[in-house]
């Protein structure tokens, strides 16, 4: 989740089918090996480096206790693009492990199938986790694991944490003065912009993205950006950025924030649970916090995402795949064996508690997203990010933020379309 603006515009899936391809050469290979393994008793798996690593011995046990081969395939990129394409093409693995927020396009693209969890299963996972894999009242997803934003701040030099933006610009200016700093914030954005990472000010700021409809999923009809709400936060985040605080950049970016953080060249960084590997490696005093919001303003919201586990619909051993995901995905010891993987909070109640005794970040991490809102899985969200992002880094650049984000609402308005 360090970049939030690729995987997910690959809502158009379709387009890619038709042109036969879904990422580099480097996918190739493992579509082609997963459509012969598919076949005569074999269960294919799509994951990611780290998760596929986690997931070996899980996958031969499973397959000893089962008596099928099972392959854990490793697809480095462009995870998402490469599952959709290849499932239309027939080509694709029984079961592929990814991000919510993909729900929405694989279900438009037919390309997974509700999971079949009893009440008892799904009771054993954060509520929240269990909701953000829902679509259109189905389960189509196992959740594994849970992340959101949250405040890191190097203790060194701030030793308490910012009750609200305003106290962390203040802060972080005076840092900068006493030349024991050379940057406010490190919140990235780029030249592109970055939708998750300034969504909690964005929500401190009275923005939203979408409104809810009567049963509490996202309304795409109710599209936020180019309401006077969005133009009210934008001018709000307009005086953190280069023509007034300094406090957001365009050169803070998904490729530096970490390292500008780890570097001591400031104090305070927003991201997430994959960040904190880089601080211990960098032997930084840290500690974590909620994302402030605005004085006066609503509490900053970050952006809930879960990770999970599908069952792919075109699939050539769909029933073991469906027997995969409901009683071996859902034990605490393969929660826990991906959460040593990469440490982001196990959905898995049971696999939580077992990690949080020895790892007190977790604690932190939920504290600060307990109130955070669960990132869209409608297909509408593709459209958000790119035009949004593009308009958040001009506004932050200096441009007028009513004429901008008015300009990005009818260009997603546009594309929901």
């Amino acid at each position: 989740m360090r970049i939030r603006t690729a995987g997910v515009v690959a809502v158009l899936g379709l387009a890619l089918a038709a042109s036969g391809c879904g990422g580099d050469s480097n996918d190739e290979p493992a579509a082609n090996e997963s459509s012969k393994a598919a076949t005569g008793g074999k269960l294919v798996i799509w994951a990611d480096d780290k998760r596929a690593a986690a997931l070996k011995p899980f996958g031969e046990k499973f397959g000893q206790e089962n008596g099928v081969t099972v392959e854990v395939q490793a697809v480095s990129k462009d995870l998402q693009t490469n599952f959709v394409t290849a499932s239309q093409q027939g080509s694709g693995p029984d079961v592929v492990v990814g991000a919510h927020d993909w729900i929405g396009n694989l279900v438009q693209n037919g390309a997974i199938d509700p999971v079949q969890l009893a009440a008892e299963q799904k009771s054993a996972f954060n509520e929240t986790a269990v909701k953000a894999v829902t679509f259109n009242g189905q389960l189509y997803g196992v959740p594994y694991a849970m992340e959101n934003l949250a405040l890191i701040r190097n203790t060194e030099l701030a030793p308490e944490a910012p009750k609200t933006i305003e106290e962390l610009v203040a802060t972080g200016k005076k840092l900068k003065a006493e030349k024991k700093a050379s940057e406010i914030l490190c919140l990235q954005s780029g030249q592109n912009g970055d939708a998750y990472h300034i969504y909690p000010l964005y929500t401190s700021a009275g923005g939203y993205l979408f409104g809810t409809a009567a049963n509490g999923d996202y309304d795409p009809k109710d599209l936020g950006v180019g309401k006077p709400e969005s133009i009210a936060a934008f001018q709000k985040i307009a005086k953190l950025g280069e023509k007034g605080e300094g406090a957001l950049k365009r050169s803070i970016t998904p490729e530096n924030s970490i390292a500008t953080f780890t570097g001591k060249k400031c104090a305070y960084l927003v991201s997430g649970p994959w960040a904190i590997a880089d601080a211990k490696k960098a032997n930084i005093k840290y500690d974590i916090s909620p994302v402030p919001g605005f004085a006066g303003g609503k509490e900053a919201q970050p952006f809930v995402g879960v990770q999970s586990f599908y069952v792919a619909s075109k699939g050539q051993n769909k029933a073991l795949a469906q027997e995969f995901v409901a009683n071996h995905v859902t034990t605490a010891d393969l929660a826990v064996a991906l959460y040593n993987a990469e440490p982001r909070p196990p959905a898995l109640t049971a696999a939580l508690d077992q990690v949080k005794g020895s790892d007190p970040d977790l604690a932190k991490f939920q504290e600060a997203g307990k109130n955070g809102q669960v990132l869209p899985a409608i297909p509408a969200m593709a459209a958000i990010w790119d035009p949004f992002g593009k308009a958040e880094a001009a506004i932050i650049g200096g441009a007028d933020p009513a004429k901008t984000i008015t300009a990005a609402g009818k260009t997603i308005a546009g594309q929901i379309k």
